[in-house]
């Protein structure tokens, strides 16, 4: 039996292992291992000094409406030096990244006990960066079986080696990640109507 925690929000963003500089990018639809890992860290401060891999969530499952690109504005590592009354500033160049993000994340996280559930339900989370907050909306109780129902996109871990590589894991000295991507359903709902 799995006590789940559905987390919705406004809007969500993944950023793929690949993208470190890339002027487009789009959101993965699959949380890493060591993505997981965080989330896991954030809501259950106790296990921040242990580096045992994931714990406490067992399964999780990622659905959204859509991907809407929005332009960032960042400011690059470079420098570009501009004079201005015979005085020389060095300053940071700016440039404007294209996001697309994920509409309307629904992000169900699984636990093997009500406590851990509950605990979780009490809490905030973000996929990846702070302003994309999903807020806890529902505390269900469904079997492994039930689970599988659930539409979404969930990575299953493998061992080195086996799957794809998704990434390096920040919590194990950057060793490589890998996984298998499993699709539920119809992982992209209907746009809701207002």
């Amino acid at each position: 039996m799995y006590y789940i925690v559905k987390y919705t929000g406004q809007f969500g963003f993944i950023k793929p292992w690949t993208a470190v500089r890339d002027s487009e990018t789009f959101s993965q639809q699959f949380l890493t291992p060591s993505i997981v890992e965080g989330m896991e860290k954030k809501l259950f401060s106790e296990l921040l000094p242990d580096s045992m891999g994931i714990q406490k969530i067992k399964r999780h499952r990622l659905s959204y409406t859509g991907l809407n690109t929005q332009q960032e504005r960042t400011w690059s590592k470079g420098r570009v030096t501009k004079t201005v009354d015979k005085r020389k500033f060095h300053l940071p160049e700016l440039s404007i990244l294209n996001r697309g993000v994920l509409l309307e994340p629904y992000l169900y996280l699984a636990f093997a006990t009500l406590e851990d559930a509950e605990t979780a339900f009490a809490q905030h989370i973000c996929l990846c960066r702070n302003e994309d907050v999903l807020l806890p909306e529902e505390l269900l109780t469904f079997s492994e079986e039930e689970f599988d129902e659930v539409p979404g996109f969930e990575l299953h871990f493998r061992p080195s080696g086996e799957g794809f590589k998704v990434g390096q894991n920040r919590f194990a000295e950057a060793e490589s990640m890998f996984g298998e991507m499993r699709i539920y359903g119809n992982p992209i709902r209907q746009l809701k109507q207002y």
